[in-house]
């Protein structure tokens, strides 16, 4: 690689890249080919509503992506960042409830239809703009990205790590829940926002429409692979792993520590609210239940499960577990929780690098399996 090349595309030259971006683009081609090519009664036909599930995953794993970026690479275990995906998704959400306009139910033109409901005489402030979409989609950025920017300034100023940071940041997406929660703050309360019509002009419940967002997920998703890979690879990555492995180390060598995690913090908050966004018109619905730490500590498990600080693992894990999890509610919806559970407890024990680090295990020559890294090692074998 020359040493010229754009730290942005340094990520086009690295094999893993290469090879996960082929395998993305392939699956959306062979999906969409499968989707509109074969007739419904195909065998091989991939139905709308798959191609809705699949775009849900693809959303689930930016997220994860997001969550890996902090996690694996900076060291920060946060159990918040469904905070950033929710609020991304009600920017999202509020954009498209802007455009139902008069369609409602109630056929107010201007208020949504749980505020007529509520006896509301006007539009909030805060509402104000989002029936622009250039507006809205920045809002997707910026609100995520605000909080995450104050959030982070104050908490790694203080040099709050470790598990304190991990309940601060579970403590801020459960009050942002109980405060979503509530009627009074204009987000719908307890239903959240739904009932949407169309993005962009486009009908939300046309198959095309459904086919483009799944589409426009998938490619979300590998520019949202490509920048954190050029964030890793780039200086400011390896001052993030120096961080991650010996903080005070680092502060001693005259890096301002702080200012980096909070530069990746903040990136990493505004991934999850672009997968936020893009998860709600696929869905059809955002409600408070985003907040949950439940969800929070859910995608930890994908990035657990899939394999820290290897970014593609972290897609690997979200999808995975969101299928078991579409199968298993199905099938038996009580017990999803202990068999996630005790996925975690058996990855934990089995696999501890995820199934990133199995697969770079198999993939690895034989030769370098029997042999340590270190060719001077005291351990090496007689007979190498």
């Amino acid at each position: 690689m020359h040493s010229s090349t754009s730290w942005l595309a340094r990520p086009f030259f690295e094999r893993s890249t290469q090879r996960f971006l082929g395998i993305l683009l392939a699956a959306l081609a062979t999906v969409t080919l499968l989707n509109l090519a074969l007739p419904a009664g195909h065998p091989l036909h991939v139905s709308t509503y798959t191609v809705t599930l699949l775009g849900k995953y693809l959303s689930y794993a930016l997220l994860a992506v997001a969550v890996d970026l902090v996690w694996g690479y900076l060291g920060i275990l946060s159990l918040g960042h469904g905070a950033f995906f929710a609020l991304g998704g009600y920017a999202m959400g509020m954009y498209l409830m802007r455009q139902i306009g008069d369609r409602g139910t109630y056929g107010d033109p201007v208020l949504p239809d749980f505020m007529v409901f509520l006896d509301w005489d006007s539009l909030p402030w805060y509402w104000l703009g989002f029936d622009m979409a250039w507006f809205a989609f920045l809002m997707v950025l910026l609100a995520p990205g605000l909080l995450a920017l104050v959030f982070g300034f104050l908490a790694f100023r203080s040099r709050v790590t470790g598990v304190y940071l991990s309940i601060i940041t579970q403590a801020l997406t459960f009050a942002l829940m109980l405060a979503f929660f509530r009627n009074e703050m204009g987000f719908g309360g307890n239903n959240g926002l739904t009932d949407f019509k169309e993005l962009l002009g486009f009908d939300l419940r046309s198959d095309a429409t459904r086919l483009g967002l799944f589409l426009a997920t998938g490619i979300a998703l590998a520019l949202g692979y490509v920048l954190c890979r050029a964030i890793v690879a780039s200086k400011l990555g390896r001052v993030s792993v120096a961080t991650r492995d010996a903080e005070a180390r680092t502060r001693f060598l005259g890096y301002r520590v702080e200012r980096f995690q909070l530069f990746i913090f903040v990136v990493s908050a505004m991934l999850a609210g672009v997968a936020g966004a893009l998860y709600v018109p696929q869905v059809g619905i955002i409600n408070p239940s985003e907040f949950s730490p439940i969800f929070s500590i859910e995608i930890v498990l994908w990035v657990a499960l899939g394999g820290r600080a290897t970014l593609y693992g972290a897609v690997i894990g979200a999808i995975l577990v969101n299928y078991a999890k579409t199968v298993f509610t199905g099938v038996m919806p009580d017990a999803w929780l202990f068999a996630l559970g005790g996925l975690f407890v058996l990855v934990t024990v089995l696999l501890p690098k995820g199934i990133a680090g199995l697969l770079a295990y198999r993939l690895k020559p034989r030769r370098l399996q029997r042999e340590p890294a270190d060719p001077s090692s005291p351990h090496r074998e007689a007979s190498a």
